[in-house]
């Protein structure tokens, strides 16, 4: 069977001009800190990629105390730069939510082992955190609040402008882990009115092991690996040149056709949403209600173990996912789904399936064939082991 991969939440495919660029700059460049001519150009390579990457995303690198941009390996060190840069040494109060990714949520757990006192809001029904919940939570020792722009496991976006506001009127710094949002939703962070905002390069095709955090200039952030004076001493390290200019190859590419991209991707997460619900019994699509990326799917499969379908669809050649790839170990049910409330049938059957613009319907409507036969063998299977056994 041919392949179908509906797992791009997890990881996209690398754009071959990306992966040019890595290439092109790798094998061309020296060391960005080295003051020879080699290195001087690398070091132009690498802070014309700062500087594009910055505008694409609505910062100004420019003006006098403008926004900063530090490059990452990638979502997950970009999280834990914020949470543990932002907060400080001295313990204090820190909001976040039950919603969030690994990188944010252990950063959170390892906070509290310090002795930090963190309180994790739930969404409502739909997967929204609410301002007023947000504004019941902050207190008077409110150090850092810490919300995804969109959910990795549902795709619903959270209010963040407005969550914004509300912690720029408490005078509380706001980190966004927008992850799954950039290169695939418009992005301006001069507007968003956030102080640090997370992103990765491979969530939209471009190479692994590189990301960013981007950084009002007034947020006083601590560094948490010493070393160097790269990245403003914030993240100190050689800096992985060819793997910056492929990122910022794709973030140019997948922007400079968002609007085609989100209509077409929205067209297949709709033609597969109504596919599934008339080729399987019963299913539930979480986060339906309110607003949502078209990039992801969460779906439970109401009467299928969540597990043994994952397992039954990689065999069928369906990638696609129960949740996070930072969690992909875990037996655990979705903590997003159960902080929005839903009882153990749902969690006990739900999927993530996940879209690009490089999917198409033709994928969608064999993947869809693919799961009815999987839902039916598995209903099947359970009936027969439900039947009466012969007493013969």
């Amino acid at each position: 069977m041919q392949p179908i991969y509906f797992d791009n939440a997890a990881t996209t495919p690398l754009l071959p001009a990306a992966a040019d660029a890595v290439r092109r700059v790798s094998l061309g460049s020296a060391n960005p800190a080295s003051m020879h001519r080699a290195g001087q150009q690398a070091r132009q390579i690498l802070e014309n990629a700062r500087e594009d990457v910055a505008a694409r995303l609505g910062a100004d690198l420019s003006a006098a105390g403008g926004d900063r941009l530090v490059f990452t390996s990638g979502g997950t060190e970009a999280n834990n730069l914020a949470l543990f840069g932002l907060a400080g040494n001295v313990p204090g109060h820190l909001v976040t939510t039950h919603m969030e990714h690994p990188s944010v949520a252990k950063a959170a757990d390892e906070l509290e082992r310090r002795g930090w006192h963190v309180d994790r809001l739930a969404p409502n029904e739909h997967g929204q955190v609410e301002v007023d919940t947000l504004a019941a939570a902050i207190r008077d020792d409110t150090r850092l609040v810490s919300v995804m722009l969109v959910s990795h496991e549902t795709g619903v976006i959270q209010p963040t402008h407005e969550l914004a506001a509300l912690c720029a009127r408490r005078r509380v710094p706001l980190h966004c882990d927008a992850v799954q949002a950039v290169g695939k939703l418009p992005v301006r962070f001069a507007e968003s009115g956030v102080t640090a905002l997370s992103f990765s390069g491979h969530k939209f095709h471009g190479p692994t092991g590189v990301g960013g955090l981007l950084l009002r200039r007034a947020a006083d952030l601590a560094p948490r690996s010493f070393g160097g004076s790269q990245e403003g001493s914030l993240r100190p390290g050689t800096q992985p040149t060819g793997l910056i200019a492929g990122m910022q190859v794709a973030l140019d590419a997948s922007l400079d056709r968002l609007d085609a991209h989100t209509t077409q991707v929205t067209r297949l997460r709709d033609h597969f949403e109504a596919r599934l619900a008339a080729a399987v019994p019963r299913i539930v699509v979480h986060g339906s209600a309110a607003p949502r990326s078209p990039y992801v799917s969460n779906v439970s499969l109401v009467g299928c173990d969540r597990q043994q379908m994952l397992m039954a669809l990689d065999l069928a050649a369906v990638a696609c996912s129960t949740g996070s790839a930072c969690e992909s170990g875990s037996a655990e049910p979705s903590p997003t789904l159960a902080a929005m409330g839903c009882g153990e049938t749902l969690l006990g059957s739900a999927i993530r399936f996940s879209f690009s613009h490089l999917n198409t319907l033709a994928e969608v409507d064999e993947a869809v064939t693919r799961i009815a036969a999987v839902c039916g063998r598995m209903a099947g299977e359970n009936s027969a082991r439900k039947a009466p056994q012969s007493t013969r």
